[in-house]
């Protein structure tokens, strides 16, 4: 494909390739193999450098042990661009109501203050802890509401960090 200017000169050259399937199929699956996981890492990292941004994924926990080191609670979340979102939190039943939660949140905060991210974000259903992430700071964006199960229905939470500078999820131009 050639592009023109007003004076009928060539000023920019480039050609255009689309692919397409005649025949294909879309299965699920439970799980896809590092090859795929690869391929598709690799290419979805290449489309976010390509407009300035770092997806910055890493999925970590963290741990809560009592004195015999028995685990009593676990908190697992990820890294995104400049977010970190809260994927579960469980406290063992013996436990809860204690503050255990509350401490898990509080070791999420303190281990990402400072480090150049904006917020942490979380989404819950009514039968689980809305008012729980209220106690801890966390201001509701928005409900999803279900109409036919309304204890499914679905609170998405926010808690921004005071931090002047988010160095997290652009890259930077060194």
């Amino acid at each position: 494909m050639s592009l023109y200017n007003n004076d009928g000169l060539e000023t920019l050259s480039f050609k255009v390739e689309r692919v397409y399937m005649k025949n294909y199929k879309i299965e699920i699956a439970n799980e896809i193999s590092n090859d795929i996981e690869e391929k598709m890492r690799k290419d979805l990292v290449e489309y976010e450098a390509s407009h300035g941004i770092d997806v910055n994924y890493k999925a970590f926990s963290l741990v809560l042990e009592d004195e015999r080191d028995n685990i009593v609670g676990v908190l697992n979340a990820f890294t995104a661009f400049a977010e970190i979102y809260i994927d579960d939190i469980w406290v063992d039943k013996h436990y809860r109501g204690k503050g255990y939660g509350s401490k898990l949140i509080q070791e999420l905060e303190n281990r990402f203050k400072g480090k150049g991210f904006n917020n942490i974000n979380l989404c819950t259903s009514a039968f689980q802890a809305p008012e729980f992430y209220k106690k801890c700071g966390f201001k509701v964006e928005f409900v999803r509401v279900n109409k036919k199960n309304p204890k499914l229905t679905k609170t998405f939470f926010v808690k921004y960090f005071d931090d002047e500078i988010q160095a997290q999820g652009t890259i930077s131009k060194s």
